[in-house]
This record gives C-alpha cells, sequence and structure tokens, in this order.
C-alpha cells in the first residue's frame, strides 16, 4: 500500500508543475505582463525559459521517478522563490491578505512535498527501479 500511495502522490505533486510548465508556454505573453508586475524585467526570455524547463524537466522526472531527487531540486529551485515573489501576504492590503496567505501556505505544503521527496527518494514504483531491476539479454 506504501508504494502505491508513493506513486499516487508522485503524480499529483508532478501534475502541479506539468501544469504551470504548459499554462507558461500557452500563455507566454501574459506570464511575461505578470512578471513585469512583480518588477521581474531582467532577461525576462531567459527566466520564462528557464522556468519552462524547470517545471517540464523536473515535473517528468518526479513523475515517473526517474532521478526524482534531482527533479524535485529543480522544482525547488522555481518553486521556492516563486512562493516569496508572488504570495508575499504580509505586504498585501488586507482585503487581499487572507487568500494570499492561504496560497502561501498551500505552496510551503508543495514545498514539503517536495522536500519529503528528496530526502525519502521515489519509492519502489519507478523508472529508476524499472531501470535497475531489467535484465538485458
Amino acid at each position: 500500500m506504501r508504494d502505491i500511495t508513493d506513486l499516487i502522490g508522485r503524480i499529483f505533486l508532478s501534475a502541479i508543475f506539468l501544469f504551470e510548465a504548459f499554462d507558461t508556454m500557452l500563455y507566454f505573453d501574459k506570464t511575461r505582463a505578470t512578471m513585469e508586475q512583480y518588477g521581474l524585467t531582467w532577461n525576462q526570455d531567459f527566466m520564462l525559459y528557464g522556468a519552462v524547463f524547470l517545471l517540464l524537466v523536473g515535473g517528468i522526472m518526479v513523475l515517473l521517478g526517474y532521478r526524482s531527487t534531482l527533479g524535485a531540486i529543480m522544482l525547488l529551485m522555481y518553486w521556492v522563490p516563486i512562493t516569496f515573489m508572488v504570495h508575499d501576504f504580509w505586504n498585501q492590503p488586507k482585503d487581499q491578505m487572507r487568500l494570499q496567505s492561504i496560497l502561501f501556505m498551500k505552496d510551503i505544503a508543495i514545498i514539503g512535498g517536495l522536500l519529503m521527496l528528496v530526502g525519502k527518494g521515489s519509492g519502489r514504483y519507478s523508472m529508476k527501479r524499472l531501470l535497475a531491476t531489467t535484465r538485458v539479454k
């Protein structure tokens, strides 16, 4: 049962990052405009392509369980700074503070899930284990 929950957890955890990657690619110009709202104007194309790379490659690695620790670290490199920049509830007006604090705590929980994956590994049902136990004749 534990192995199944590891697999389902990886699927759910990777879903948010893969969705974010595809959303960023589909709405590239809107994402660029949002970046400007948060003061991220330096080399936007590089940062956008880098974000899509981290989200897509890291999300796929976590999903498949192949080098999931590296994938989780890649996702943390993106998710931690974005969480503190976008959901800065302590700087928001009173009417926005509650919503932003809830979104901030959601992102903190996702960071916790990624850290658990870094510490624990991908589990039994993963590409890493499949490749390690497959014999080539």
